[in-house]
């Protein structure tokens, strides 16, 4: 590889770059015992992918990734690739520190994904330096292209980010920490040091609440943990942004997404234990979510009933 030269992985960077529909990041389905209901879990992916999803983030945040076993990861991951049947790819989650790390890439690329998402490494904060050789090590684990994910405690320079876009096997970021301006400064940067695409994917909480911003900065790709529970409307939200329907963007966002960012606010951990409680309102019992989350208050569950009546109302208006 020459000297600033940016490897990718073709196959899945291909089938990212122009997405047909949301990015799908499944819950993990327990059943009444606690355990991981595969089959409810395989309904739940297939659902998705049916509705119109462009790929399928298996075992990440939204999928409570931190409460899985290794066993369970791999199980799901493995139930994850079956139910999408090929149709879009499958992208697992792998974190903790790197050894850790490098064991559930290992599990994934068993359970035949076609790529990871790299969480944070485990509570410790550090260096540039560190983290790169960190993401480094868990990329050279595998064949599979890797998606690096920066929040919390892993929150890098341009200069790094040009570094992980010039690794072999490393094909994007996936930003939770919101700053525009280093995005801004990240894209600039790989864009005029580093040869080749690399991809960028808005990974905020509720990610339709800023894709606004940050299709500005010609960030095209979000997940969307709403399209979970309310495909139509995330779809429609996804159509609205793809052809500059900025109108009906504004509707929903007014009429849906902010109140259920209001609603999100109300509880620590909401952004996954709400979105399972939207899965089971629209009718498919995916379980509780595991401690240290928990369950959403019962008046705030009627009033998430509440918000995606209301949303899948302005879907009608709209007719």
């Amino acid at each position: 590889m020459e000297p600033g030269e940016l490897v990718t992985s073709a196959p899945l960077a291909a089938r990212l770059t122009v997405p047909s529909g949301p990015l799908f990041f499944p819950v993990t389905a327990y059943g009444p015992d606690g355990f991981v209901d595969l089959d409810t879990y395989r309904t739940h992916v297939r659902r998705g992918v049916e509705a119109g999803a462009a790929a399928v983030f298996a075992c990440c945040g939204t999928g409570e990734f931190h409460a899985l076993t290794p066993e369970e990861f791999e199980a799901c991951v493995r139930a994850a690739v079956e139910a999408t049947e090929g149709r879009v790819p499958v992208v697992a989650g792998a974190g903790y520190g790197t050894a850790l790390a490098m064991r559930y890439a290992r599990l994934a690329e068993a359970a035949g994904a076609d790529g990871l998402l790299a969480m944070p490494p485990y509570l410790v904060v550090a260096g540039q330096g560190g983290l790169l050789r960190h993401y480094r090590e868990v990329a050279a684990a595998t064949a599979l292209p890797v998606i690096v994910y920066q929040r919390d405690n892993a929150v890098f320079t341009p200069e790094t980010v040009v570094a992980l876009a010039r690794t072999e096997g490393i094909i994007g970021l996936k930003d939770g920490l919101g700053d525009l301006d280093l995005m801004q400064r990240v894209i600039s940067a790989v864009r005029t040091e580093a040869a080749g695409d690399f991809l960028y994917f808005n990974g905020l909480p509720t990610a339709e609440q800023t894709q606004l911003a940050y299709r500005a900065l010609g960030v095209t790709l979000y997940s969307s943990a709403v399209f979970c529970f309310a495909p139509e409307i995330a779809l429609a939200f996804h159509e609205a942004l793809r052809t500059g329907d900025d109108a009906t963007a504004g509707k929903l966002l007014d009429g849906f997404y902010r109140p259920f960012v209001d609603l999100r606010a109300q509880g620590r951990g909401y952004a996954v234990a709400l979105v399972k409680a939207g899965v089971r309102l629209r009718g498919l019992d995916v379980g509780e979510v595991r401690p240290p989350l928990h369950e959403p208050a019962g008046d705030h569950v009627k009033q998430l009933a509440e918000v995606i009546e209301r949303g899948y109302a302005l879907l009608e208006e709209a007719k």
